[in-house]
């Protein structure tokens, strides 16, 4: 996995910088055109356009066959690569990015079963009416076999009561930040158990968390690109390392490459990889 180790690290060194919509927009843009070059390096990289307000966003799009032609419904996986202001965002989100792009590569080399729909999501960081994945998910009208968004995958921290949760389910859960969470409806309970088991396999720790009624009794749950998918009655789940449960960096300017694991973002990578394949 050293190969793909070096990768990631590449594709993090050009993503991780200040990317605000409107405060950051130099780098905002140079990451934009970063996606886009390296999902034509395998297919046609399209563009989902979106207005918030009178401005123009841009979601960028890859669609890769599966194994076999078929009317099989696509798995969607997303990540945001926009950054709050004053944030270079290593975690938040470059490391879901830098796993997107390592799937292109994979998953056109080696197909899936089912069709793979790669989506990187602007504007996250606003509210769930603006956001990109809001208005994708809005726009398909095909049913969908699985959305999965990749959100903070990069921090792992083994001390003692790093770890902390929502009232109730530090009894249920390690207090130590080492592993990474799959936080899905109760539709996706079986994906969750398959993904689990090999992530697990490639060596990371790897805990579950099943909500129903679309997270909104653990509002937490629903911070990131796979709540409208919920709310579209998809199969959904957030991959995550529990960002500011865990994470001292989130939405900070201390948010750097520095911080991150990538040994653990690696394994995460190759195991969410595998486990995608085989689903």
């Amino acid at each position: 996995m050293l190969e793909l180790k070096e990768r990631l690290r590449s594709h993090l060194q050009q993503i991780v910088r200040e990317r605000d919509a409107y405060l950051a927009t130099e780098g905002h843009f140079y990451v934009q055109q970063y996606i886009r070059q390296e999902f034509s390096q395998w297919g046609a990289a399209e563009t989902h356009e979106f207005l918030v307000g009178t401005k123009p966003h841009f979601n960028w799009v890859l669609n890769l066959p599966a194994l076999s032609q078929s009317n099989k419904p696509a798995i969607v996986i997303g990540a945001h690569y926009d950054t709050v202001p004053g944030s270079p965002g290593a975690d938040d989100n470059a490391t879901g990015v830098a796993v997107l792009l390592e799937m292109a590569r994979a998953f056109h080399a080696q197909p899936a079963r089912y069709p793979i729909r790669l989506v990187a999501f602007d504007f996250e960081e606003t509210s769930y009416d603006r956001a990109g994945s809001t208005h994708y998910a809005r726009s398909l009208t095909e049913p969908l076999r699985l959305m999965i968004s990749l959100e903070m995958l990069g921090y792992c921290v083994s001390r003692s009561n790093s770890q902390i949760y929502p009232i109730g389910l530090k009894y249920f859960y390690p207090n130590q930040g080492n592993f990474i969470g799959l936080i899905g409806n109760l539709k996706s309970i079986p994906d969750l158990i398959h993904l689990r088991r090999n992530i697990r396999q490639a060596g990371v720790k790897c805990e579950l968390l099943p909500v129903p009624n679309n997270g909104k009794i653990l509002p937490l749950t629903r911070r990131s690109d796979h709540a409208p998918f919920w709310d579209r009655g998809d199969r959904a789940l957030m991959v995550t390392d529990t960002a500011d449960l865990r994470n001292p960096n989130y939405h900070k300017s201390s948010d750097r490459l520095e911080t991150l694991d990538l040994d653990f973002l690696t394994k995460i990578c190759h195991g969410l990889i595998t486990g995608i394949r085989s689903l």
